[in-house]
């Protein structure tokens, strides 16, 4: 499933500078033609600093150095004609400068988040590898941050394990976000225990973070799915410090973020969540609260097929009172409310048609299309001043007018949502992941956000072996996750 992490850098964005070399000759100050160079954007998902954001997507089952399931992650560069298979750099541990090795079933490329965690004005990536082996620890999982430079992500630092007697499958969650309010961006990374870890900005690439605090959730440990499972950041409080979320089979809780670590605040929606998501829908100054229900309880009868809830932030935090509820069976939302649909498996946010306001992505990856189970499907509901709302919310699937590819049986298109605004038009775009397509090689959709919302005209679509992932007999699963839905 999906893995939504919210990032936000609340760094100034870095001015232009100039550099203009010089000679003199006979008198006169000369320019050396070339010498001019922009500074870096400072998006924080923007790799290669040219002013476009980028999509990270995970292989975690990708054969890399000839291991199987060792797991990679695939960028797509962002530019004015938007998302395309050419400009694309797949990375794994067997990439020049990345720390460790390709090794059977690490899955590096599980988890995934972005932010520029060194200041320089490049996005950086942080990939979670659970399931690495590290020395004789079974399953100790691993940190790695990929460094965003001129050239896009280069080279990499290991964030190591604090606890390794402690837990298990370190970097199951991930979130980025300024935790203490210091002004630097920090790094929240999550376990099968109830330790959750803060490492402090600024970090570097020789010494990783500047240093790093724990606090203990109030979760259940043990083997996975316990522990943190889901990490998410907002501002709910509105006082410029980011606040987490810790998702995990005893519930969704909520700490505020300060200058000694996080407090707890508040639990938000009972029990397992399939997906969370952050953003200020009504642009009221706080963030809101995105749970996704995807498998559903039999003694919740909200909605059969899954719903999603949103809490809505305030002055103290999250609003637990005040919460709204979307499913298949909500008003304006399209189709119609099934058992094991898995809605809300996944979750985006971005504002897709212009107008300020976000809109919400939402994934069910086993919605059934006629009497073909497993196809998935995506919805995206739209933000206003009142909030998120059911109204005029789109729909769409392989079957859909011009979305490229057919439905068949166990895509699990949806199984990652993502929003950004790839071709700098003031829309965010709609990326899809189909884990399943292809029998788990994997596939990513792009389609394009307008004035009138998503569109289908002008999507793009590409495969695990159009950006260097092979299958070599096992199951590359090319958009199980994105970093940033």
């Amino acid at each position: 499933m999906s893995r939504p992490h919210h990032q936000r850098s609340r760094r100034p964005v870095a001015l232009a500078v100039t550099a203009v070399a010089a000679v003199l000759a006979g008198g006169l100050l000369i320019a050396l033609p070339g010498a001019a160079s922009a500074a870096p954007s400072g998006l924080a998902d923007d790799f290669n600093g040219d002013g476009y954001r980028d999509l990270a997507t995970g292989a975690p089952g990708a054969v890399a150095a000839g291991k199987a399931k060792a797991g990679a992650v695939v960028v797509n560069y962002g530019s004015s004609s938007g998302i395309s298979t050419a400009r694309h750099k797949t990375t794994s541990q067997s990439s020049s400068g990345v720390p460790g090795a390709s090794e059977t079933s690490d899955r590096f490329g599980t988890e995934l988040a972005h932010g520029d965690l060194n200041r320089d004005g490049y996005g950086d990536l942080v990939v979670g590898t659970p399931q690495e082996d590290v020395g004789g620890d079974a399953d100790g999982g691993s940190v790695t941050i990929l460094w965003g430079g001129s050239s896009g992500l280069s080279g990499g630092t290991t964030i190591s394990d604090p606890n390794p007697s402690g837990h298990d499958r370190f970097g199951q969650s991930l979130a980025v976000g300024d935790f203490t309010g210091d002004g630097k961006t920090d790094l929240a990374v999550g376990s099968t225990g109830t330790d959750v870890w803060i490492f402090k900005g600024g970090f570097t690439a020789s010494g990783g973070a500047a240093a790093k605090l724990r606090f203990d959730a109030q979760i259940e440990a043990g083997a996975y799915p316990m522990g943190a499972v889901r990490l998410a950041a907002g501002d709910f409080d509105g006082d410029g410090t980011d606040d987490v979320v810790v998702g995990s089979s005893a519930g969704n809780f909520v700490y505020l973020g300060g200058s000694t670590g996080p407090t707890l605040q508040t639990e938000a929606g009972e029990g397992y969540a399939g997906a969370l998501t952050v953003a200020d829908f009504d642009r009221d100054g706080h963030d809101d609260l995105v749970v996704g229900t995807d498998f559903v309880s039999v003694l919740d009868d909200t909605a059969r097929g899954g719903y999603v809830s949103v809490f809505h932030g305030g002055a103290a935090g999250v609003d637990t009172t005040r919460k709204t509820v979307f499913s298949q069976d909500t008003a304006g939302v399209p189709g119609t409310d099934e058992s094991n649909d898995w809605f809300g498996a996944s979750l985006a946010a971005g504002d897709v048609n212009g107008d300020k306001y976000p809109d919400l992505a939402v994934g069910a990856d086993n919605e059934s299309v006629g009497s073909t189970d497993g196809v998935g499907n995506v919805w995206v509901l739209r933000g206003g001043p009142s909030g998120l709302t059911g109204t005029g919310a789109q729909s769409f699937n392989q079957g859909t007018a011009g979305v490229p590819g057919a439905n068949e049986q166990s895509d699990m298109f949806g199984d990652a949502v993502h929003l950004a605004d790839h071709n700098k038009d003031g829309r965010a775009d709609l990326s899809v992941g189909a884990a399943g397509e292809n029998s788990d090689d994997g596939a990513v959709w792009v389609l394009r956000g307008s004035a009138g919302g998503i569109t289908a005209t002008g999507s793009v679509s590409f495969g695990a072996s159009s950006v260097g992932i092979g299958k070599s007999g096992d199951d590359p699963m090319f958009g199980d996750v994105m970093s940033g839905s």
